[in-house]
């Protein structure tokens, strides 16, 4: 069994967030999921790095002009809630620290108001009956 090299480009971005408690990529449709511990906050797909928004943070990403991550099932778009990351954060490490921690929020946000994490938290976070 042979061991599949991961793309430059996602050790380039893993050393740009080198700064970041347990991080780690995992392989996911196409492209990797990148996590601190178990949330995800970012995706890259096709050498481009897409950070996880939401509302607080939206307008941000739209200030800049940056596009969602858009993928086609049966011939309709699926818009995602990830970015495009400006160019600026491989450009001056501040900025890729803050707006990791912009997609970290809001990342934290869904989750808070996901209703299996409710459930589970209601239940003791046992699995259902």
């Amino acid at each position: 069994m042979t061991m599949m090299r991961r793309p430059e480009f996602v050790d380039y971005v893993l050393e740009q967030m080198a700064s970041v408690r347990g991080l780690h990529v995992r392989a996911m449709f196409g492209g990797y999921g990148v996590y601190q511990d178990d949330l995800i906050f970012a995706i890259i797909v096709n050498d481009a790095l897409y950070l996880k928004s939401d509302a607080a943070v939206q307008r941000d990403f739209e200030e800049k002009c940056l596009q969602p991550f858009t993928y086609e099932v049966q011939g309709k778009p699926v818009i995602m809630q990830y970015f495009e990351a400006p160019a600026e954060v491989f450009e001056k490490p501040n900025s890729m620290r803050d707006w990791v921690e912009k997609a970290m929020g809001a990342s934290i946000r869904q989750r808070s108001h996901s209703p299996d994490k409710t459930f589970q938290a209601r239940r003791g976070k046992s699995s259902p009956p």
